[in-house]
């Protein structure tokens, strides 16, 4: 019988979910998911690197095989994410048996239960199935968001690239339109893309610093009109989570060879995708040119004659502080501050830092990538004449849900954050400015 389907709010709240499959479409659904506080069960032989970082932080159990009905027990709902229909009608046989809810990635029709496209405004949510058209779903989604945006202000902001002399926002290649896709819809430079009437383009657009409503207005917009998405491990999962079901989503995290080879074949994704007639995204957390190469990304693209717009992000080097209750200046304690990277230890021949530099300023400290290295790097600015009781701070997954923050002395926090089990992604604080607001 085709009926109308029932819409319905699930509070997943510490209720068991099922997820079968640990690829892609697992990725995308996975952070809405834990952001309802569902009790996550994941079931796959293997998991993309994303949803293997959700595992080590401890949001959600893994069994690392294949489905048996057994994993039912006790469910609430169960979403399956293969590609492998006989599979897939098998954990959808076993549901219905035991009247749990199944949502099918692979078959929308097979479904009992269809996820809709989803936004977010303020207390409000909007979701919206589309008869099974997950298309016409985002349409609408997208203009029920605009509505919303315009009522209070925060109208779609237009993007115009600029020529060769350099300005805010694109750096096109040597032929090639307007870069940036106009508003409403799907942009007419992306829109053109698609029906293959015109060249392809990147846009390098900073996601922000982990809380997803950080990312610019822009750059949703960009995100919302994509062919492709190439996402780091580090991007806000619940924007995935929204893209149309049609976008190729590449993890750039998955990318095999180690870190020089994986970047030489992001650039080529980027490219190929490009070429191809495609508007792709590269998706990066934080900000696209602090310490997330974009720059060779962007620089790869121009040599390949394709069109590059650059949409900056919020910096998780301030973001990450700040929601911490650091600021990075403040008056009478610090004028200046500074953001380094953190990921080579001092002592190697590879580092550019110069951390005796470093250790003789009087302003903040900002350390990225820096968890890892952290005995060797404080005892080392130590070593150069910082005050080791400096005050000092470890904010972990800063802006998210799963944030959390210590407080030390320069001499200290390198063992308080291993006492504390403290883990990547991780930002370091040091100077005067930790407790500055504290009252």
């Amino acid at each position: 019988m085709n009926a109308n389907p029932y819409p319905l709010g699930l509070r997943l709240a510490g209720r068991r979910v099922v997820v079968v499959g640990g690829g892609t479409v697992a990725t995308r659904r996975m952070p809405a998911l834990l952001d309802a506080g569902a009790d996550v069960l994941l079931v796959s032989p293997e998991l993309t690197p994303a949803l293997r970082a959700h595992v080590d932080a401890g949001r959600l159990r893994w069994e690392p095989r294949r489905f048996v009905p057994a994993d039912l027990d006790g469910a609430w709902l169960v979403q399956v994410a293969v590609d492998d229909r006989v599979a897939a009608a098998a954990v959808s046989a076993a549901a219905a048996e035991r009247r749990i809810f199944c949502v099918r990635a692979d078959d929308r029709a097979a479904a009992t239960a269809w996820t809709p496209a989803v936004t977010r405004h303020g207390p409000v949510t909007v979701a919206v199935l589309g008869g099974g058209d997950p298309h016409r779903a985002m349409t609408v989604r997208d203009a029920v968001r605009d509505l919303l945006n315009v009522r209070t202000g925060l109208a779609r902001a237009g993007g115009t690239a600029v020529g060769p002399a350099g300005g805010p926002g694109a750096v096109p290649a040597a032929t090639g339109p307007e870069a940036a896709p106009g508003s409403g819809g799907r942009g007419p430079v992306a829109a053109g893309a698609a029906r293959g009437g015109g060249p392809g383009q990147v846009a390098l657009v900073g996601a922000g610093p982990g809380d997803p409503e950080l990312i610019t207005v822009k750059g949703w917009r960009l995100l919302t009109e994509a062919d492709v998405v190439v996402a780091d491990r580090l991007v806000p999962g619940l924007l995935l989570d929204e893209l149309r079901p049609d976008v190729e989503l590449v993890d750039a995290s998955k990318i095999p060879y180690g870190p020089s080879r994986a970047q030489e074949e992001i650039n080529r994704i980027l490219v190929e995708r490009a070429l191809a007639g495609k508007f792709v995204v590269r998706l990066k957390g934080g900000d696209p040119y602090v310490f997330g190469r974009g720059g060779e990304e962007l620089l790869a693209c121009a040599e390949a004659g394709v069109p590059v717009t650059v949409v900056p992000g919020v910096t998780s080097s301030i973001a990450v502080p700040a929601v911490a209750g650091i600021p990075v200046t403040h008056r009478a304690v610090a004028h200046e501050f500074t953001v380094v990277s953190g990921h080579v230890a001092p002592d190697s021949p590879a580092s550019l830092v110069n951390w005796e530099a470093l250790a003789a300023l009087r302003g903040t400290l900002v350390i990225l990538m820096g968890l890892k290295n952290l005995e060797a790097i404080t005892a080392t600015l130590v070593r150069h004449g910082r005050d080791p009781a400096t005050p000092a701070a470890v904010v972990q997954e800063g802006t998210t849900g799963a944030q959390r923050s210590l407080r030390s002395t320069l001499d200290a926090v390198a063992a308080d954050a291993v006492a504390a089990g403290l883990r990547p992604p991780a930002i370091v604080v040091i100077g005067d400015v930790v407790g500055a607001l504290d009252v």
